[in-house]
């Protein structure tokens, strides 16, 4: 507690008098001075009641308009404070806000003597990512002669995210996808909410099921099946090697296909399905959360999807997560070479067989070095029962994704999500109907994949580029049908 410049000059004059008190020995100016102190303890005293009055009856919020936000963004905040019982002080309120916030004005409000309700608005930008919690409100209070100030209330906590990319297509050859990632049927008939199918009854339905009003129009007892509630085991496969860094700032292989990694793990989380990741990077496996459907998993994972980066390339990889590259891994390398020691027999039969297998070990033990292919038949080894998987990666390494869905298929649906090259490199568009050859190219893998069994493969990029190469494709035709009329 302060006093202020009043109560400095009250105090200075108390003093004075009693000084000239004793000074002219006039008991009766002593006693005047002591009247004049009493006063003045009761007026503090006073003050500080009516402070822990309006303590208690003051309820102060602070409210964000959203708690997840963009850095590059701002958001209104509103300072709402609401008192129970009229207050004699006058009162001020501030925000608690987080030191990397940054406010258009200062957010505080003031009320005056008897008023009991207040608001302010203010926009507030977040220029740092990530979690920013807003401290206790600030209550100043002040009767003239004293004044003070205590915190009060609590705050919220906001998420500032990084920008993100601008314009994200998803979908096949230049067609946007219509429905969200990782919608999914059920894929059978049970008891549920959604209605799949008309019939009619056979011996053995149960009464619960016949629809009344079907068979009431249709003369004949008819049941109405319904689509079964599933859940699907789902695992983000996020690749995050060195060359996902390649793009503009904020616009980088990597930011696109996170932007539709936190899509589908928002998918999966409204769905109720079990989620979890795998991150990979140059030397192997960076992160990883066993699929489950808990709320701690659904923020483990969008979290470590945030905080996700290239990282530096490292020749050779040798290890993943810690451990030494799947080598003995059901169907790999190692098995291969045991096949190759069961054919020594100098016989007609082992002869034959020796030199395909001998070709096939090489061509394994090169994708055994992949780090990506590495990491997803590890994770397929530690896998029971179906699981989709969802790649997130490029189209660098065609061959070693080619083999890495083959595993992954093995152990239910695949979904691919691919960034073409061509369409981040920063010079990649200079040359605009080469840049069209080269998508044609990424199509045609991009296809190859989606037409394996249990696999669908969709491209991942900036929109405006993707019609600017698609153009050129048109105006080529175009340029060679008016050729052949000419």
């Amino acid at each position: 507690m302060y006093p202020t410049r009043r109560s400095w000059a009250v105090a200075g004059l108390v003093a004075a008098v009693a000084a000239l008190a004793v000074a002219v020995a006039r008991p009766l100016l002593l006693g005047g001075a002591a009247v004049a102190g009493g006063w003045f303890l009761a007026r503090q005293a006073a003050f500080v009641r009516a402070l822990e009055d309006a303590a208690a009856d003051l309820s102060v919020e602070q409210s964000p308009t959203r708690l997840g936000v963009r850095t590059t963004t701002s958001t209104p905040v509103t300072l709402a404070a609401r008192l129970a019982e009229p207050s004699t002080l006058e009162l001020s309120v501030r925000a608690g806000l987080p030191t990397a916030a940054a406010a258009d004005e200062e957010l505080e409000l003031d009320m005056e003597p008897g008023e009991t309700d207040r608001a302010a608005t203010s926009e507030v930008s977040w220029p740092t990512a990530g979690r920013h919690r807003f401290g206790p409100a600030t209550l100043s209070a002040t009767d003239g002669w004293f004044r003070d100030s205590v915190p009060i209330g609590s705050g919220p906590t906001v998420t500032a995210e990084p920008p993100g990319p601008r314009n994200v297509h998803v979908g096949e050859g230049g067609d946007r996808l219509a429905s969200a990632y990782g919608e999914h049927e059920a894929g059978r008939q049970g008891s549920g909410l959604e209605p799949a199918e008309l019939r009619e009854y056979v011996p053995g339905d149960t009464a619960d099921n016949i629809d009344w009003k079907a068979t009431a129009r249709l003369a004949s007892p008819h049941v109405r099946e319904y689509e079964a509630e599933t859940e699907r085991r789902t695992l983000l496969v996020a690749d995050h090697r060195g060359a996902l860094a390649t793009g503009r700032p904020g616009e980088t292989k990597l930011d696109y296909l996170r932007e539709v990694a936190l899509a589908t793990a928002a998918s999966t989380r409204e769905l109720g399905d079990p989620l979890g990741l795998l991150a990979v990077g140059d030397a192997g496996v960076t992160g990883r959360i066993e699929p489950a459907s808990s709320p701690r998993t659904y923020v483990s994972v969008r979290r470590r999807l945030l905080d996700m980066e290239p990282t530096v390339p490292e020749d050779p990889p040798s290890t993943v997560s810690g451990r030494s590259a799947p080598d003995a891994t059901a169907g790999g390398a190692a098995d291969l070479r045991r096949t190759i020691a069961d054919l020594e027999a100098d016989d007609a039969f082992s002869r034959q067989l020796r030199p395909f297998y001998a070709g096939r070990q090489g061509y394994r033990e090169r994708f055994d070095d992949d780090p990506l292919y590495a990491a997803v038949r590890a994770a397929q080894g530690r896998t029971t029962g179906r699981l989709w998987t969802v790649i997130f990666t490029d189209d660098a390494a065609p061959d070693e994704l080619r083999e890495t869905v083959t595993v992954a298929r093995e152990s239910g649906e695949v979904l691919v999500l691919l960034a073409p090259t061509v369409l981040y490199e920063p010079g990649g568009l200079a040359d605009v109907e080469a840049a069209y050859d080269r998508y044609v190219a990424f199509e045609g893998f991009r296809r190859e994949l989606s037409g394996m069994d249990r696999v669908r493969a969709l491209e991942v990029g900036p929109g405006d580029r993707l019609s600017t190469v698609l153009s050129a494709g048109r105006s080529r035709r175009s340029r060679s049908t008016r050729g052949e009329f000419a």
